[in-house]
């Protein structure tokens, strides 16, 4: 079977503290995106065995396909072995959730493929043992997580609205974001004004009370991601993004014509980048 596997943009996310379990408390708002990766699902005699299209995917016990097909052999005490083909589109390393959104697709392929009859709630149980992104990677949509990223309030659906997606070609570790970053007493981000402006279908309030708490510890050794957002705002983009841990950086936009100029402006700049145009879904 063929699964297609979408990413992720957070417009908006705050790291409240750490927890004793070592975990981050979170309050993110995201939104799933149409750029995708296309898993290939079949069955084997044993075991698992995982190819990809891009040499930075890992095809081993690191990648959070491979324990995905664990945790659900685990749960269900079915014991049945996967060839898994990763055709990524999505950058790694990038903020998007590409290798959390493999994973949550792997569960769904599977329940399908064997016939396991889990629900969703089932499914986002087990998907919270596996990554943070993993369970809105598994309901999809529009919403609003809380806790590591287990605690999901789905939200009216933010579709259909034009963005820009500039990578400028490098990975970026989420374990390094999170050990450096320094978690103030005074909150920046204002859920209830993002929530809102989805509610109202409002891209500009929206842009302009966007705040990702990551970008700041990003930016000190990645000045290009600062350069990035001021090359959308020159060129038409509403305000701009990091997508979580970066380096993706998204914009809005209130006229596709703006849009495609800003697409054609930047690929002549970010020639080593990935640049995608897209559509919220």
């Amino acid at each position: 079977m063929k699964i297609e596997s979408y990413g992720k943009i957070n417009l908006g996310l705050d790291v409240l503290y750490k927890r004793e379990d070592n975990y981050h408390e979170l309050s993110t708002i995201m939104q799933q995106i149409d750029l995708s990766d296309i898993l290939t699902i079949k069955d084997i005699k044993e075991g698992i065995k995982l190819e990809s299209n891009h040499r930075d995917v890992p095809l081993d016990s690191r990648n959070l396909v491979y324990k995905s097909w664990e945790k659900i052999k685990e749960k269900t005490g079915i014991n049945r072995g996967v060839h898994i083909n990763i055709n990524k589109r999505i950058p790694v390393a990038a903020g998007l959730a590409g290798g959390s959104t493999n994973a949550a697709a792997t569960l769904k392929g599977l329940n399908e493929l064997w016939d396991l009859k889990l629900n969703e709630e089932e499914l986002r149980n087990i998907a919270v043992e596996i990554g943070a992104d993993v369970p809105f990677c598994t309901m999809g949509g529009t919403a609003l997580a809380e806790g590591i990223g287990e605690k999901l309030t789905k939200l009216k659906s933010f579709k259909n609205h034009q963005l820009l997606l500039i990578n400028p070609g490098m990975g970026i570790s989420t374990v390094e974001v999170y050990k450096k970053l320094r978690l103030k007493g005074k909150r920046t981000l204002d859920t209830n004004k993002i929530i809102s402006s989805i509610e109202n279908n409002d891209i500009k309030t929206l842009s302009d009370n966007m705040i990702n708490v990551m970008e700041e510890v990003v930016l000190e050794n990645n000045p290009i991601i600062e350069e990035i957002k001021n090359d959308l705002i020159k060129y038409g983009s509403l305000k701009p993004l990091m997508s979580g841990s970066g380096p993706t950086v998204f914009g809005f936009f209130d006229d596709l014509d703006k849009l495609h100029y800003c697409k054609d402006k930047l690929e002549e700049k970010y020639t080593k980048g990935i640049v995608v145009e897209g559509k919220t879904i």
